[in-house]
């Protein structure tokens, strides 16, 4: 569906369906028809690392032609501002800017064919709520986070870890409240919804009571509070289930503050050798910290480099240069992720996904076919640095890298054109299809559901997604 749905409609349609989520009642676990035989999983654990504002493929894991700086040059000309190099697989080739990434591909696959869908005028937050849940808005049903599908389904690995943390990503930001919209467990409560660590570097505070506060005052404070939530959570709008499910989030939180499994968020543990290797920021150390979590029992993780419009990925201006930047801020840390997970022997149970709402391109807004509003100007002739990079958002094909968790070890997925536009030639992988393998690699079939208002809400958008099992091993 294409619609040009504005900024504003959205957060009244998200905060409906929060509203109507607090309603809800139990969800119960329902199939569609019969997909398949039963599949036990190639993973334990999911991390996704999400690159929020739209990495330009072509500047990262898909280099075309490369065409250097000069005055006067015509946008036209430039595909790749980077030259692409090599990687320990003979027949892939990445951008220059990540050649320790390049040095592990060898570990994983890359997905070069990842089309965006189509929803009319682009709005970051309503791409990433398309990817984190599955389903394009706006919709009557408040929908889970990919990771609280997860956690609903699977449950926790460690009894005393949240099953879903998100790190990295702040809402004090121009799309905040669009971003809190799938952020959420949706309709399946509360206690499924993300641990947040905004900031790596404090995670180690987010699993500890206030500073100067007393254990006994934070004892009497926590039965207080669970006091007050059995009396009268949001007046006699949430139904039973939901706060049942708001007492268990509470309950579980207080676990955690007083189970050794906190000491997962304490990064100055971390021998100084190691946690310089990750630290390139706070994404870098977001790595280090998801490291440390996969090893102490969390279920999804997912870190972002955060999205802020026209900041990191969101690359409107400046793109060659600040992808230079963004480029040492991912490639040293997903490596070492990479590495101290197969060291540990974890990689092989573990998913890593790194992906993107979309790519970007210099002179495309949407895709060939259904052109959408240019929400920047390119200039005729580049005179300036600032207008040399991907400006514009491509929704025809973007990467998608995965490592561990069953995955084939250096293995290129799907083709795309080496001239403008740089679509997708075959292979194409569409986000339904792209939630089924990775819920296929946890065991989950695309068929599963929930029901909400009696109604089934599935895994993957009418339980119609089909896991890519060419790219398991």
């Amino acid at each position: 569906m294409r619609t040009n749905l504005n900024r504003r409609d959205f957060i009244k349609s998200a905060s409906a369906a929060t509203l109507g989520a607090l309603a809800a009642g139990a969800p119960r676990q329902v199939f569609a028809e019969e997909f398949g035989k039963p599949f036990q999983g190639t993973a334990d654990t999911m991390i996704v690392l999400w690159m929020g504002g739209g990495m330009a493929s072509t500047e990262t894991f898909d280099p075309k032609r490369y065409t250097p700086y000069e005055k006067d040059l015509n946008p036209d000309r430039v595909l790749s501002t980077f030259p692409a190099i090599d990687t320990a697989v003979d027949n892939i080739k990445i951008s220059e800017g990540l050649e320790k990434i390049a040095s592990v591909l060898n570990r994983g696959t890359l997905i070069r064919t990842y089309k965006a869908a189509d929803l009319g005028f682009i709005l970051h937050s309503r791409h990433q709520y398309h990817w984190h849940t599955g389903y394009e808005p706006p919709l009557s049903v408040a929908a889970p986070h990919i990771g609280a599908m997860i956690s609903k389904t699977l449950g926790p690995r460690n009894p005393d870890m949240p099953a879903f943390i998100d790190i990295g990503q702040g809402f004090d930001n121009g799309e905040g409240e669009e971003l809190k919209a799938f952020h959420t467990a949706g309709f399946l409560g509360s206690d499924y919804g993300p641990f947040f660590v905004p900031n790596p570097e404090e995670a180690q505070a987010s699993v500890q009571p206030p500073k100067g506060m007393t254990q006994e005052r934070f004892q009497a404070r926590h039965k207080a509070y669970k006091q007050l939530m059995k009396e009268s959570p949001f007046g006699d709008i949430a139904s039973g289930y939901q706060k049942e499910s708001m007492l268990r989030s509470i309950e579980n939180a207080h676990r955690l503050l007083t189970s050794p499994a906190a000491k997962a968020f304490d990064l100055s543990l971390e021998p100084k050798e190691i946690y310089d290797k990750y630290n390139t920021g706070k994404f870098g150390l977001g790595c280090l910290l998801a490291r440390r979590l996969t090893e102490s029992g969390a279920r999804f993780i997912e870190v972002t480099s955060e999205y802020i419009p026209f900041k990191y990925w969101d690359t409107h201006e400046d793109g060659h240069t600040r992808m230079v930047e963004l480029k040492k801020m991912i490639d040293a840390p997903v490596t070492q992720l990479v590495l101290d997970l197969e060291e540990r022997g974890l990689l092989d149970r573990t998913l890593i996904v790194i992906a993107t709402e979309f790519s970007r391109d210099m002179l495309t807004e949407g895709k060939p076919g259904a052109p959408v509003q240019n929400q920047v100007e390119v200039p005729p002739i580049i005179t300036e640095m600032k207008h040399y990079g991907m400006h514009r958002h491509f929704t025809d094909a973007g990467s998608v890298v995965l490592f561990g968790g069953g995955i084939k070890k250096g293995y290129l997925y799907g083709t795309t054109a080496d001239e403008r536009p740089c679509s997708t030639i075959d292979k194409p992988v569409n986000t339904t299809d792209l939630h089924a393998t990775m819920y296929h690699a946890m065991g989950i079939p695309p068929n599963l559901g929930y029901t909400i208002e009696d109604r089934p809400f599935y895994v993957t958008k009418d339980a119609k997604g089909v896991p890519i099992t060419d790219l398991f091993a």
